[in-house]
């Protein structure tokens, strides 16, 4: 019995929006509150800035996700009605182009005229979609998957500085806030390395050095322009 193997590409499609999603969660609501915590000495503001932020956060990555990829959907459906019509109208030279696909990737002239023919005889549409197009089922757009794997993950994200910012002592918010986002990023970055199957130092490394940078770009701010006492 052949055994299945096991990969990570099928995955591609709510990996990406999940990882965007909580690592946005974690970092833009962290971020929001150590620029309040930097100017506010009281914790209704950075608490009120973190709801605000994870409310706000969440709904904008489902939009932006759902109209996204809905474009590359619309993209798809578009190009397959056009090869559809061009199966029905021009099959020989839809048979030839297939044909020429095949030699680009190193089968012989006969061979390829051969696999184009079986392949067109079993599903001419699938197989232009995958080898001309670039479409399968594993890579095609679903909009409505990607927009709630994105505002899933961010709520997950923006939850943990949001509890940051209700339990931490407000004397040292700033710092419980980039220390606790830190751990947070680098789980993140790990569990996504793991489960798309890549390097996880590489990953974490990647997030904590460009979160940490964000995160002192909004203190910093928050610092110039903010008014102690608030």
């Amino acid at each position: 019995m052949i055994k299945t193997e096991d990969h990570y590409i099928n995955r591609s499609g709510w990996l990406r929006a999940a990882v965007l999603g909580a690592n946005d969660g974690i970092l833009s609501t962290t971020s929001l509150a150590i620029g309040i915590a930097a100017a506010s000495a009281t914790r209704e503001p950075i608490v009120l800035a973190a709801v605000a932020g994870l409310v706000a956060g969440a709904l904008s990555m489902a939009t932006g996700e759902y109209v996204s990829v809905s474009s590359q959907s619309d993209v798809e459906i578009s190009d397959l009605k056009r090869e559809k019509v061009e199966l029905a109208t021009m099959p020989d030279a839809e048979l030839e182009e297939l044909t020429g696909i095949y030699i680009s990737r190193g089968l012989t002239r006969e061979l390829a005229r051969e696999v184009a023919l079986q392949l067109t005889a079993h599903n001419a549409l699938e197989a232009h979609a995958r080898d001309e197009l670039g479409i399968s089922e594993i890579t095609q757009a679903k909009p409505l998957q990607a927009a709630f794997a994105s505002a899933a993950a961010f709520i997950v994200g923006g939850l943990l500085p949001l509890l940051v910012s209700i339990f931490a002592p407000i004397e040292q918010m700033v710092f419980y806030q980039y220390g606790f986002s830190i751990v947070f990023l680098a789980f993140s970055g790990a569990m996504a390395a793991s489960a798309g199957g890549s390097n996880t130092m590489k990953a974490v490394m990647r997030i904590c050095v460009w979160g940490s940078f964000a995160m002192g770009m909004s203190a910093l701010v928050g610092h110039l322009f903010g008014v102690k006492g608030i």
